[in-house]
């Protein structure tokens, strides 16, 4: 029953795989909502580290994580913002790109 049965099912099947293959590229087109992110950026986790450092009072760490966050990420919409605070607090300020 099997040896008659598959051969009449080849084709089905085949068809139905190709069809998925073809429309998986389409499955992701859009861009994905920043909101149902599964990771932050890493600037984002700078910045709120640079946050948690203010907090605290350590001004030292909050200087160096505000540097490497406008170094390391220049045109980051978080960059500015920490070249900004980085002058308030009188220390020398990266240069934007």
């Amino acid at each position: 029953m099997h040896s008659v049965l598959f051969p009449l099912l080849r084709a089905p099947i085949a068809a139905l795989a190709l069809s998925a293959l073809a429309t998986a590229p389409f499955q992701c087109a859009r861009d994905p909502d920043p909101e149902k992110a599964m990771e932050e950026p890493p600037e984002d986790a700078l910045y709120q580290l640079a946050e948690q450092f203010r907090e605290r009072g350590d001004k030292e760490a909050r200087v160096t994580t505000l540097r490497f966050l406008a170094t390391r990420y220049p045109s980051s919409r978080l960059a500015e913002r920490a070249r900004q605070e980085l002058a308030e607090l009188g220390s020398p300020v990266p240069a934007p790109p």
